[in-house]
C-alpha cells in the first residue's frame, strides 16, 4: 500500500534522498556535483511541487523554465537526471503515470562556440609561440597534452615515475582532482589506463626536464594543489591569438590531436586506444565529421582507382 504522506512529499526533497540513495558513493564527484546542482535548481524553480502533483504539463514547465537560462544540450541533461528519479517514483506507485513522455526539450540559442581543433598547419604554429624554457611551465603542459592527446585531469596527474624514456612511453594510470581539493583519483574508466607511445623529441625533451625531481610528485602541481582550467585556459588563448591561429580550448587540444591521427590515416581503433575511450563507439560519434570526410576521400581514392581498370 502507498503512504499517502510520501505521494504528498515534495519534489525537490524526494529527489534529494533519491540522489543520496541511488547515487551517492556510485558514481564520480563531478557526477554526482551536477546532481547537487540539478536539486538545487528545482528549489529554485519549483520549491512548492509535490510528488502526487507530477504530470506532464507540470513537468514541462518546470523544463521549459529552467530552458530559458540554459542551452538545448543542458536542458537535455536536466531531463535526463530527472527522469530516472520519476521512473522510480512511477515504479513505487507515487505517479500514476509518466510525466517525462514525449517531453519537448528546448533551450537558449547557443554562444558561438570556439573552433573544435586546429588543423595540421595551425597547430604547429601555434607549438612554435610557446615558451619553453628550462624550466616546467603551463607551456609545457600545452605541449605534452597537444603530443599526446591526453585529458587535462591525466596530464596534472603525471610523476616522473610515469615516464619510461627506454620504450618512449608514457603510463596513464591516474588523474588530478583539480575540480576539488586536488589530490590523486582514479582515470575516468577502466580504458583510460594506457601506454602512450611518445615521440623521440618530446622524449629528449622531458628527460632533460624532469631529472631530479621527486618520482611520485605530479611535475605540473605546485603549492597546495589547487589548478583551474581557466588559468590554462588563457594562456593557450592568448598564445592562440599571438599565434593568429583560432581560439581552442585546452580539450581542442586533445581533439586536435586525434583529428590530425585519423587525417593521416591511423584507424579509429588506435586512435580509440591512444584517448583511453571506452570503445571505438565513442570515438567515432565524437569525430564523426572527420570519418564522413574521410569516406568521401575514399570513395574518390576507390573511383579514380577503378577508372584506370580495363
Amino acid at each position: 500500500m502507498v503512504n499517502q504522506n510520501d505521494k504528498n512529499e515534495l519534489f525537490h526533497v524526494y529527489y534529494k534522498r533519491w540522489v543520496t540513495v541511488y547515487k551517492e558513493g556510485a558514481i564520480r564527484k563531478v557526477t554526482m556535483a551536477k546532481y547537487s546542482m540539478t536539486h538545487q535548481w528545482l528549489e529554485k524553480l519549483v520549491p512548492d511541487l509535490r510528488v502526487c502533483h507530477l504530470s506532464r504539463l507540470t513537468y514541462q514547465r518546470l523544463l521549459n523554465d529552467y530552458a530559458t537560462e540554459h542551452e538545448r544540450q543542458t536542458t537535455m541533461d536536466f531531463h535526463h537526471q530527472l527522469k530516472g528519479a520519476i521512473l522510480d517514483a512511477v515504479d513505487e506507485g507515487l505517479i500514476d503515470r509518466d510525466p517525462t513522455r514525449k517531453a519537448i526539450i528546448k533551450g537558449k540559442t547557443p554562444r558561438e562556440k570556439r573552433p573544435k581543433y586546429l588543423n595540421q598547419f595551425e597547430l604547429h604554429t601555434l607549438l612554435t609561440h610557446l615558451n619553453l624554457g628550462s624550466a616546467i611551465n603551463w607551456d609545457w603542459l600545452i605541449l605534452l597534452i597537444a603530443k599526446t592527446g591526453m585529458r587535462f585531469s591525466e596530464a596534472l596527474a603525471l610523476t616522473p615515475k610515469d615516464f619510461d624514456f627506454t620504450h618512449q612511453t608514457l603510463t596513464i594510470n591516474k588523474t588530478w582532482d583539480y575540480k576539488g581539493d586536488g589530490g590523486f583519483l582514479p582515470t575516468k574508466n577502466q580504458s583510460s589506463n594506457r601506454k602512450i607511445q611518445l615521440d623521440w623529441q618530446t622524449v629528449m625533451q622531458f628527460s632533460q626536464m624532469i631529472k631530479g625531481l621527486t618520482e611520485d610528485t605530479p611535475i605540473f602541481i605546485h603549492g597546495d594543489g589547487k589548478v583551474y582550467n581557466s588559468t590554462v585556459n588563457e594562456i593557450l588563448t592568448r598564445h592562440c591569438q599571438k599565434a593568429g591561429v583560432p581560439n581552442i580550448s585546452i580539450h581542442g587540444l586533445r581533439h586536435t590531436h586525434a583529428s590530425l591521427l585519423l587525417f593521416a590515416g591511423v584507424s579509429i581503433a588506435s586512435v580509440a586506444r591512444r584517448l583511453g575511450h571506452a570503445s571505438m563507439t565513442t570515438t567515432q560519434k565524437t569525430y564523426l565529421h572527420i570519418i564522413q570526410e574521410l569516406e568521401n576521400k575514399d570513395v574518390d581514392l576507390v573511383m579514380r582507382s577503378l577508372s584506370v581498370l580495363g
